[in-house]
Parts: structure tokens; C-alpha cells; sequence
């Protein structure tokens, strides 16, 4: 990770999103939450230091308030700061990356799509230490079969369910 650490909270159709990043990308996201100050916890949880930022990664912050109301986005594009995770979590998101709006894949397809195809349980453990979720579409990943699935953000399977809804998925 290079340069220092900032932090935006900003209200979207679902509630307030978080951004962390520094000058050249983003470190976490979290997913809308009701309250500001819940969602600043738990985007800052183990962050020692961090300033506001209102300005940080402006284009994005429209892009997910877009997301949210409906818009198809891809944010393939954007900057990310992967180091602080190992070659097999970054190769996994970035996979999971890949996958456009409004479809999934399942856990299989995704280890497949990484050369690893015995490695179905690892790719859900590191979709589960997801630091970018939404950036980094870890919602799309469903279980063989077409069932939803497990997910480790707040809401549980019900926000990816909505997550997947708002895409036009149906499942």
C-alpha cells in the first residue's frame, strides 16, 4: 500500500457506503448501512489512522450512488490495492472481477476460471475476505446448482439476494 490511508461515507439509495484508499486506489469498501456512524466503524475496523476525504475517488463514488439506484456499472475499471492479501486471494478477486453485471458464476466456475479447479472451498474463503465488496462482485458468485449461497457481509444472504435483484437476476 502506498501513500496515506483516506475515508469517505457517502449516502446512497440503500444507505451510507464506505470508501478507503489511498492516492492511487482503493483499500475497502463497505456496503450501505442505515446509520453513518455504523458504516464508518465497520469500514475503519483494525484502520489505526485514516483522515476524511469528500473528495476521494469522486467518479467512483458517483459510479456505486448510480449502482444503487438502478444503473448498470461495471467497476472493472476501477483502482485497486490488493497487496495486503495473498497471490491466491488476489488472483481469486481478481477472477471474481470479471464477471459483468447481472450474471453469476458459481464457486466452480470461478476456481476453473484460475486454472484451480479442486480448489471450489478456497475460492470461498477468500471471496469471504472480500476487503471491496461490490468493486469486487463477490454477490455473483452462487452455488452450483443456482443456489445462493453464502455471504459474509452485513445482511447476510439477504443483501446479496437484493444485491442480485437490483442486477435483474433471478433466481
Amino acid at each position: 500500500m502506498t501513500g496515506r490511508l483516506r475515508y469517505n461515507m457517502f449516502r446512497t439509495r440503500w444507505g451510507y457506503f464506505g470508501i478507503l484508499g489511498h492516492d492511487k486506489a482503493l483499500v475497502r469498501t463497505s456496503l450501505p448501512l442505515p446509520d453513518p456512524a455504523l458504516a464508518k466503524t465497520y469500514l475503519l475496523v483494525g484502520i489505526s489512522s485514516a483522515e476524511y476525504d469528500a473528495k476521494l475517488l469522486q467518479t467512483l463514488q458517483s459510479d456505486i450512488t448510480a449502482y444503487f439506484k438502478g444503473s448498470c456499472v461495471a467497476f472493472s475499471k476501477a483502482p485497486i490495492d490488493l497487496s495486503g492479501l495473498t497471490g491466491f486471494q488476489q488472483q481469486v478477486l481478481n477472477a471474481c472481477r470479471k464477471i459483468p453485471f447481472g450474471q453469476t458464476a458459481s464457486y466452480g466456475q470461478l476456481a476453473g476460471s484460475i486454472n484451480n479447479p479442486g480448489a471450489v472451498r478456497a475460492v470461498g474463503t477468500a471471496l469471504g475476505k472480500n476487503p471491496l465488496p461490490l468493486i469486487v462482485p463477490c454477490h455473483r458468485i452462487i452455488n452450483t446448482g443456482g443456489k445462493l449461497g453464502r455471504f459474509s457481509a452485513p445482511g447476510g444472504a439477504e443483501t446479496k439476494r437484493r444485491l442480485l435483484d437490483l442486477e435483474g437476476v433471478d433466481l
